[in-house]
């Protein structure tokens, strides 16, 4: 999937779960490093979880710039993306 470059830019990936549904993740690329995933990759994460028709999306998974959240992370080979 590629990258949204429409205002902040987002590395998106899709993530399968265990029960069938798949779950997108939107991760800003202009607050944290973006990751080099491969399929069947696995993660773990923490985000601000948003429905919509399709299934929802993750995103916040990156600090919080102004310091007020907790903001999120992505954690892949041993190491955190926040």
């Amino acid at each position: 999937m590629s990258d949204d470059r429409d205002g902040s830019r987002h590395q998106r990936f899709i993530l399968q779960l265990p029960g069938g549904q798949s779950l997108l993740i939107a991760h800003n690329i202009d607050l944290a490093k973006r990751i080099s995933l491969g399929l069947g990759d696995r993660v773990k994460f923490r985000g601000m979880y948003e429905w919509n028709e399709l299934g929802g999306l993750v995103h916040w998974t990156h600090h919080d710039p102004h310091g007020v959240e907790d903001g999120g992370w992505i954690s892949y080979r041993r190491k955190t993306y926040k």
